[in-house]
């Protein structure tokens, strides 16, 4: 290393700390006041590898409006006409025990498949709308914007002094209404 180490740093402390200039950052050179400002940035997480909370599956209370089915939603019987204690216990138990492996069944069996297909879809309707339709809408807007100064100009230069003659030349008649009995 040319110019040696300088106020008696180890080779290993001056081999992994950020080069820093005088003027400042070699990568933010309007900054004057770096004092190992690369070290304190903060990191950016990958979302795609975030923690995923297994207790809470629905943080954001998307599904709050599916309706949640219970065996007290279905079944219920009313005073007077009571089943058994034992076939009530058994069929809240089988009513509930089905439900919850069902859907634990179908997810195994479905919901990879269906998350990828909903990926893609999601991937596509993303890629459409950033690279498709934003720029779409931003050109037509460009052009809008000059077809309308053109416009603003025609309709101000001819149709203005015609309309504004029109109500000089008709501001004198007055209109009166009457009613003969």
């Amino acid at each position: 290393m040319t110019g040696g180490l300088k106020d008696g740093n180890t080779e290993e402390e001056f081999l992994h700390s950020p080069f820093i200039r005088k003027q400042g950052n070699i990568y933010k050179p309007n900054n004057k006041d770096m004092d190992n400002d690369s070290l304190n940035e903060k990191t950016m997480e990958d979302v795609h590898t975030k923690e995923i909370d297994l207790v809470n599956r629905d943080p954001k209370h998307i599904n709050d409006d599916v309706v949640k089915v219970d065996f007290e939603d279905v079944i219920a019987e009313p005073a007077g006409t009571y089943s058994f204690d034992g076939v009530w216990k058994a069929s809240f138990t089988t009513f509930t025990v089905t439900k919850y492996w069902c859907y634990r069944l179908l997810t195994a069996l479905v919901g990879i498949p269906l998350a990828l297909i909903w990926g893609i879809f999601f991937a596509i309707l993303s890629f459409v709308h950033i690279w498709g339709v934003v720029p779409c809408i931003k050109s037509y807007m460009i052009v809008i914007h000059c077809v309308s100064r053109v416009y603003s100009i025609c309709v101000h230069t001819f149709c203005d002094p015609l309309f504004e003659a029109m109500g000089k030349c008709l501001s004198s008649v007055r209109v009166r209404l009457s009613k003969d009995v």
